[in-house]
């Protein structure tokens, strides 16, 4: 079987850039082997990513200006798929996540009390059924992705989930559990994104895919990176290797209150996002700061905590047994004390990179929508339903086939 050339392109609730990824895809499940051929993660112009943060945070917006937003977002996703290929033969097919910029689950609505604890289920609609569905919005339509790269592209993924009563996230599970499952040892794989994910993967044997775990953990870079930003007046977007908050000592006593929030008791299937976990939830850490006369060093060590605990406590609630071995992903997997923090609380699992295991850390994401695209162009499905809490496997994606010249 000859491989097959897919690009990848992912933003996440980071809103950092555009991760692209550049592979070569032979197999299907088991037999899946994918090769990195290039990898980048292209910014996003600064303006751009003003206005995404300012949707994602609640601002109004008409839409003029959405359509306008919906437009550049998938011009900058085009010029990374693009770019990644310069020195390559050319792709055949792009799987573009997009740019999330609101995500419901389904069922449950965000109060505005819901930094001090509340997610209330939604019973005001005059549509029952639709309520009890969740709702995630992407942003930079593939169809123009297609049409300016001249390559057919997938995209618009989490739809088909949600149509079938699942969260549309995670999606990365069913990729996880082909690329990363270990036929002796229970593993779990935890991205640190803006927000943080698990998959919980046991040995590979027996009934093995349906006693696959996920679900959103919680914070992960959202929080931390917000706080970074606000005690750097901007110069700073992130806290680099984790050596600011290094130089800080966690307040306890508050990361025990944050933990008290409704999210971290849910059960699995859950996830999340900047609508819970944002501007606002971090104003009210911030305020919740003030009581302790924390440092800024000393805030992001308490955030940072709070990103450990609620992974590890998540393990602790949800999983039927601890793993032998954690792997990270994701912009927070080179946080250094972050990952320091997870293995003092775990104690005796061993805390890895996916890039030991053989998958880039940085753009498995990236590398994920890819696989996405391809089984989507092969008919095979792209969800995992003891994941997302969908009714059953579906394949993912809208296919944009090139039409006419670019």
């Amino acid at each position: 079987m000859h491989p097959t050339r897919v690009i990848g392109l992912m933003s996440g609730t980071s809103v950092d850039g555009i991760d692209a990824a550049l592979v070569e895809i032979v197999g299907t499940d088991l037999d899946l082997k994918v090769e990195l051929l290039a990898g980048k993660t292209y910014p996003y112009p600064a303006a751009l990513r003003e206005k995404i943060l300012a949707i994602c945070a609640g601002a109004p917006i008409s839409m003029a200006e959405l359509a306008e937003i919906d437009d550049a977002i998938a011009l900058v996703f085009a010029q990374a798929a693009q770019n990644i290929q310069v020195g390559y033969p050319p792709a055949t097919l792009i799987g573009s996540h997009g740019q999330t910029v609101y995500h419901r689950p389904p069922g449950f609505s965000i109060s505005e009390n819901s930094v001090s604890g509340n997610i209330l289920p939604s019973h005001q609609s005059p549509f029952p059924y639709l309520q009890s569905l969740g709702y995630s919005l992407q942003l930079g339509r593939g169809a123009l992705i297609s049409r300016l790269t001249g390559i057919t592209t997938i995209s618009n993924f989490r739809v088909a989930d949600i149509a079938v009563g699942g969260h549309g996230a995670p999606l990365v599970p069913r990729v996880d559990a082909y690329l990363l499952s270990h036929p002796q040892e229970a593993r779990c794989i935890q991205n640190v994104g803006g927000i943080g994910n698990v998959t919980y993967l046991p040995p590979r044997r027996d009934d093995w895919l349906n006693q696959i775990l996920a679900w959103d953990t919680g914070p992960g870079n959202s929080l931390l990176d917000l706080a970074v930003q606000y005690f750097s007046n901007g110069a700073k977007s992130y806290d680099e290797n984790g050596s600011w908050a290094a130089r800080g000592s966690p307040c306890y006593p508050l990361v025990e209150k944050w933990l008290s929030q409704d999210y971290f008791r849910l059960p699995p299937p859950k996830s999340t996002g900047r609508e819970l976990f944002g501007v606002t939830y971090l104003h009210q850490c911030l305020q919740d700061c003030q009581a302790y006369q924390l440092s800024p060093a000393d805030v992001l060590a308490t955030i940072t905590e709070l990103t450990a605990a609620s992974i590890v406590n998540s393990y602790h609630a949800f999983l039927p047994r601890m793993p032998k071995c954690l792997l990270l992903c994701g912009g927070g997997s080179q946080n250094l004390y972050l990952k320091h923090r997870l293995e003092l609380l775990l104690k005796s699992v061993k805390v890895l990179t996916t890039d030991e295991a053989g998958v880039s850390a940085e753009f498995k994401e990236a590398i994920a929508f890819a696989i996405l695209a391809y089984w989507r162009q092969l008919g095979l499905p792209g969800n995992l339903p003891v994941a997302t809490g969908a009714d059953q496997e579906v394949v993912l994606g809208e296919v944009h086939p090139v039409t006419g010249d670019k």
